[in-house]
């Protein structure tokens, strides 16, 4: 070890002639204030056009561009508010794939955009005019997309610079929004694909309904909660018996009646009351075993008399029962109730024939089997509302009775019609999203005529908006589908959307492999896609339907090429606003077809439609998008797994055939400390602004780069510390290296060859280390990449390298230890600031421009070098392992006497050290062993080590026997040696002479 500027000896002071290192690098970073200037040169050097250009400029003897495109797609966020937690996850490690992709030789283009249409917008310009006291139906509607389209426009501003400070490079002067013109008319142009091949049709079936916001929602826009629902078990008497006839209701009585069935009730369980008024049906299992119940005795106060009957799944019986408040030895089971004798019952729906009914429920309610009814809940019997319940509206459907069973009691408010008796303007919700009055008026209404059997309250898993967080519920409302089962054509390619789709699933390349698993398992079961909104600010359904026409006629729809191509083109000039026009439907129909026989379609589309179509107007239709349409890479969370991977899949694949994506990364969600879900109630978020300011955007990424993304992630105050004391290591590491090669020149350079072991078994480690950096960037594994950059920068080179190093660093003269060391530490330096550019983009820019301070320098506009495969020697890296196992049995013997007070400094000691291989005692014997474990002196032997020598229990044969150094202490490079005093230089040893000299 090296003197320092604290050593005083008799000597002479010859801190002047030592190699200290010199560097302006800080040791304190003070990102938060010095990371906007970094940001600032950056745009003043066009570092993303720098790169476009760059790409360009790379040809082949050929003329062709030797660099390969690599794109990823950005997924837009929300433009309606700022930025949180995972928006800086996200955009980082896009931001990560990107630079790395880049730097390992290819083109990587990343084009960052906006979602901008749809209900987040619109639901904010609605809280302004509740605000203000205005509505939004008395506003002309292309006044109020104008609002819209401000609001947005405002909102990508400002997340613009809050990804530009997270150090997220792209092109962002030119991003992508879905409300440019193009945009629209991209968006529109790729629906009317899907009305010209077929698919498109319109249907009257349960849709997922907000009455808050009035519109039909996609999967991706519901999040489940906890709800407190109110649960009832109500009786359905049975009205008839007959043989059962299919695809008929059945009303003729055949055949004889069993008595004690006639009478006697089916009880069915719900959790939605309100419902009960548009039951057509009640459904059984046909592998539940049912039984004929009769009560014998009954409390004082519940529903039942003695001598009811009631059909009920014998698994589910008693706990029926006891809900009905009847003790044990109050009913008895009288018999089973087989399969034949269901087969042939109809029943009577509970509001049957009752005064001020005025008819509505006197219809006889059918009654069969169906698949989906078991008997591990409720009563082994499921009411049937098919307009409130896809799988019974499904039922129906696939029996040819929708005509028979489908009601429309319920208004776009979540409101009973008016004119339904006994409920008619109840609602389900009331305006705040809160219970509304119809349950309670179902329920009391049901008890007053005898119609329940039990009530009571249950708090389980149920649909919300994660818009509104109001509950939604299932509606019967017409809407407009693709259908993902019906053959289309695609040139001579003839497939199913949905076949197609699944067939594509498995031609992606998936991180984690379980994001394939769980979009191919959404796939399979997923129904057809509701296509229309009920809401303004969008791009419309642009079709047309003709008067008079049923939806299931041929011409109900208008398929003309001419007519889809002025509307593209009216689109491109002035927007989706045009559709809103008065005179639109004659402009765009005029001279055509009548417009006189047609109705406009005033819907807009799901926007998923919208965000699903940005590989159309971004990879295809953008020069710097993607050669092919399709993107190497989409990035989100695992929650788009339902919503943008599977919407850009099902759109792409309806228009094109295929994926627009090669791979997909799926990364978690953030969670804090304690591995809480965070919210605003429970205190304990936190927003990105924040921790940039108090940390900066370094650590921010860091924290990214330390995490497996692919899981649930943690964040926290105790947490960004430990990432803060990471950075702060590997930071020191850099400004060791960039002290040591202040004056470093190419005539310094050493080659490879001539280099001792030591630095040649640094290069070694180089050569598996960029394979490891090199593979894992391109397998997306930043954890991976960034913990043996970290382990090799603190164990490798800090911890030994850089400490044995820096005696001859510090102390020789021009000699071939210092000038392979240099020529190593400048090789370290140009792949370490490279391989952590991506992760740490203002730090790895402040170290290389210590070095390389150009006017349009930056590390950003470099690629990672190539590492000579020469390099690689595992016959040395073996022999290395052996060495260090053994300097670490003597460091660890030092530490013991350092501990102890014996000595101040491994300097002092001269230990002797036994070694029972040959081999490695041979290999001990050819190094400077002395030097490796810092010691002055060191003695090697193959003698039998005393009872007392120190031993570490992993390590066999190698034990240490401490003694102190003799001789003087150099005055220069602080080594204990015999020869101190005895050269031309006062107090110094030969080596610090010859040096001097």
């Amino acid at each position: 070890m090296c003197a320092d500027t604290t050593d005083t000896t008799a000597a002479p002071d010859y801190k002047s002639t030592l190699n200290l290192p010199k560097t302006d690098f800080p040791m304190r970073a003070g990102l938060p204030k010095r990371e906007p200037d970094w940001l600032a040169r950056w745009e003043r050097i066009g570092i993303y056009d720098r790169l476009r250009e760059k790409a360009l400029a790379s040809t082949g003897e050929d003329g062709k561009p030797t660099r390969t495109p690599f794109t990823l797609h950005d997924g837009p966020p929300y433009a309606n508010g700022h930025l949180h937690i995972g928006h800086a996850l996200n955009k980082t490690i896009k931001d990560m794939i990107v630079r790395s992709h880049q730097m390992m030789g290819h083109d990587a283009r990343y084009i960052p955009g906006w979602d901008c249409h749809g209900l987040p917008i619109e639901w904010k310009i609605e809280e302004q005019y509740r605000q203000k006291g205005r509505n939004k139906d008395d506003v002309p509607i292309n006044d109020f997309r104008a609002e819209c389209r401000k609001f947005a426009a405002g909102w990508v501003d400002i997340q613009r610079e809050e990804f530009k400070r997270l150090g997220v490079t792209g092109n962002w002067e030119k991003p992508y929004l879905t409300m440019d013109f193009h945009a629209e008319r991209v968006i529109a142009e790729e629906f009317m694909k899907f009305l010209m091949n077929g698919t498109l049709y319109q249907g009257s079936k349960p849709v997922m309904w907000s009455p808050i916001e009035q519109t039909a929602l996609a999967e991706a826009e519901v999040e489940y909660h906890d709800k407190e629902s109110f649960t009832i078990w109500v009786k359905f008497r049975v009205d008839m018996i007959s043989a059962p006839q299919a695809g008929s209701l059945g009303d003729e009585p055949i055949g004889e009646m069993p008595e004690d069935l006639m009478g006697a009730h089916v009880v069915i369980w719900t959790t939605t009351p309100w419902t009960i008024p548009s039951n057509k049906a009640v459904v059984y299992g046909e592998n539940i075993s049912y039984g004929l119940y009769e009560i014998t005795g009954r409390p004082q106060e519940n529903w039942v008399k003695i001598g009811d009957r009631y059909i009920l799944a014998d698994k589910q019986a008693e706990e029926v029962l006891t809900r009905a408040r009847l003790d044990e030895g109050m009913w008895r089971r009288l018999r089973d109730v087989t399969n034949d004798e269901l087969a042939g019952i109809k029943l009577a729906h509970p509001l049957k024939e009752k005064e001020g009914a005025d008819g509505e429920w006197d219809g006889l309610r059918d009654f069969r089997a169906a698949d989906f009814v078991t008997d591990t809940e409720g009563t082994g019997f499921v009411h049937c509302a098919p307009s409130h319940g896809m799988e019974e509206y499904e039922l129906y459907r696939d029996l040819g009775m929708l005509q028979d069973v489908i009601t429309y009691n319920v208004t776009d408010e979540g409101m009973f019609r008016e004119s339904l008796p006994f409920f008619g303007g109840k609602y389900i919700l009331n305006r705040k999203g809160k219970e509304g009055d119809a349950n309670t008026a179902v329920i009391n209404k049901l008890a007053e005529v005898g119609g329940l059997l039990a009530r009571g309250k249950i708090k389980h898993s149920y649909p919300h908006s994660w818009r509104s967080k109001a509950p939604i519920i299932y509606r019967n409302t017409p809407q407009w589908f693709a259908a993902i089962d019906k053959p289309m054509q695609i040139g001579d390619d003839e497939f199913t959307i949905r076949a197609r789709a699944l067939r594509e699933i498995d031609r992606v390349n998936w991180t984690p492999q379980s994001g394939r698993n769980r979009l191919h398992s959404m796939m399979e079961a997923r129904p057809d896609w509701v296509l229309s909104r009920q809401r303004a600010w969008g791009v419309p359904l642009t079709c047309f339907t003709r008067k008079g026409a049923l939806p299931t006629d041929p011409d109900f729809l208008l398929r003309n090429e001419d007519v889809n191509q002025r509307i593209v083109d009216a689109f491109e000039a002035e927007g989706a606003d045009v559709w809103y026009e008065e005179g639109a439907k004659e402009r765009f129909l005029g001279g055509i077809v009548d417009p006189d026989d047609y109705d406009q379609v005033m819907d807009i589309l799901d926007v998923w439609f919208d965000s699903g179509s940005t590989h159309a107007f971004t990879l295809r239709d953008r020069a710097d998008g993607s050669e092919d349409g399709i993107a190497d890479v989409y990035m989100e969370g695992t929650d788009q797994h339902r919503g943008w991977f599977h919407s850009s899949l099902l759109q792409s694949v309806g228009t094109t055939g295929r994926s627009p994506y090669r791979n997909v990364v799926t990364h978690g969600f953030t969670l804090d400390e304690k591995g809480m879900k965070m919210s605003k109630s429970l205190g304990n978020t936190i927003v990105p602004e924040k921790i940039v300011q108090q940390y900066g955007a370094d650590i921010l990424r860091l924290w990214v780069a330390q995490t497996d993304y692919t899981l649930d992630q943690r964040i926290g105050p105790e947490i960004l510390k430990g990432v803060a004391d990471s950075y702060r290591r590997l930071r020191n590491t850099m400004r060791y290296m960039l002290g040591s090669l202040t004056d470093f020149t190419q005539s310094d350079r050493m080659d490879p060859a001539d280099m001792p072991e030591l630095e040649r078994w640094v290069l070694h480690r180089l050569a598996e280390l960029d394979k490891t950096v090199r593979d894992g960037y391109a397998a997306y594994d930043f954890q991976g990449v960034f913990q043996a950059v970290f382990t090799f920068a603190t164990v490798d080179l800090s911890a030994f390298y850089f400490d044995i190093r820096k005696d001859a660093l510090y102390c020789d003269g021009d000699t071939v230890q210092r000038r392979a060391a240099r020529t190593v530490l400048d090789i370290l330096f140009h792949r370490l600031t490279t391989w952590l550019a991506p992760v740490l983009v203002f730090t790895m820019e402040e170290v290389w421009l210590q070095r390389f301070d150009g006017p349009d320098s930056s590390v950003h506009l470099q690629d990672f070098p190539e590492t000579p495969a020469a390099w690689l020697d595992p016959d040395l890296a073996a022999k290395w392992a052996g060495v260090r196992s053994a300097r670490r049995v003597v460091t660890a013997a030092l530490e013991v006497e350092r501990t102890n007070k014996v000595i101040g400094a491994s300097l002092e000691a001269a230990p002797t050290v036994h070694v029972s291989d040959a081999a490695l005692r041979a290999t001990l014997d050819a190094v400077p062993f002395e030097d490796i474990c810092i010691t002055s002196q060191i003695t090697l032997t193959g003698d039998a080590a005393p009872d007392g020598a120190f031993r570490l229990p992993e390590t066999d044969g190698i034990a240490v026997v401490f003694r102190k150094a003799e001789g003087g202490k150099c005055a220069r490079c602080w080594k204990i040696l015999p020869d101190v005093g005895s050269h031309s230089h006062a107090g110094v040893c030969g080596r610090c002479d010859s040096a001097m000299s």
